[in-house]
């Protein structure tokens, strides 16, 4: 079998039902969107979820980040090209670019940090051991991805409770924890939709600290910076633990 190129490319149509008041795509489903091109490059090379799973092991995201200029309208049909851009024994980088189909423009970037985990234990697993690195032979240096880089978000003490909810069926992803992309749809119920007729999404970046399960609650707490940005810290609560922190968030609005 001939191998493929380094770089996947994957069609994606902006759903009506898929976009906000604006008639623009919802973040959390463009971020379902960049999920996807990433389990379709992985398994299109023969190290994804479709070789992982069988054998007790799988992908989880452990930051994100998103830089947009423009959002992909209602009906609109658009691309997201992937690669890697490097891989080391317990992370790999994964860069994106979402763009028309026909290229003429392009709406934004992502870049991103991948882990590989056993599934029974949740442990960290290496790699470059899977397939003898068969990801090494994907690896793209020289595409351009040009934002900034994936920051680490920085909170203070005096972050103030905005929010507790319970999690719930739909809250779940096939790993068994709380899909990652149901942190971001929370994080962005925070706002209420004035804000959004105001300002809109720049740059959302995410990590990704521990994981938590059905059942447990989440505490949302948010911190306003002078620059149209605000962090947020998410931690849980169960019978076992009391505010152990599982994400952290940068939002970056921009006045429309």
């Amino acid at each position: 079998m001939a191998t493929l190129g380094k770089i996947g490319r994957y069609d994606f149509l902006s759903e009506p039902f898929h976009c906000d008041f604006s008639k623009k795509l919802f973040m959390g489903h463009l971020g379902n969107h960049l999920l996807n091109a990433a389990d379709f490059h992985s398994n299109d090379r023969d190290f994804g979820m479709n070789y992982l799973n069988p054998i007790h092991k799988t992908w989880v995201l452990s930051r994100l980040a998103i830089e947009m200029d423009d959002m992909p309208a209602a009906y609109e049909k658009f691309s997201v090209e992937t690669w890697v851009e490097s891989a080391l024994r317990f992370f790999t980088n994964r860069n994106f670019r979402i763009c028309s189909t026909d290229d003429s423009r392009t709406y934004g970037y992502g870049k991103s940090v991948w882990a590989m985990i056993d599934t029974e234990t949740r442990q960290p697993l290496n790699i470059l051991a899977i397939r003898d690195g068969e990801i090494e032979r994907y690896i793209e240096k020289d595409k351009e991805c040009p934002i900034e880089g994936l920051s680490r978000v920085k909170m203070g003490k005096e972050a103030k409770l905005a929010r507790t909810i319970d999690t719930h069926y739909c809250d779940v992803d096939v790993n068994g924890h709380i899909n990652s992309i149901k942190y971001i749809e929370h994080i962005l119920d925070l706002f209420d939709i004035d804000h959004y007729r105001k300002f809109r999404i720049r740059r959302f970046d995410i990590a990704y600290v521990a994981e938590s399960y059905c059942g447990d609650k989440l505490n949302f707490y948010t911190e306003e910076r002078d620059d149209d940005t605000v962090c947020v810290r998410v931690t849980k609560t169960n019978a076992e633990t009391v505010d152990a922190e599982v994400v952290r968030c940068m939002l970056k609005f921009e006045k429309i």
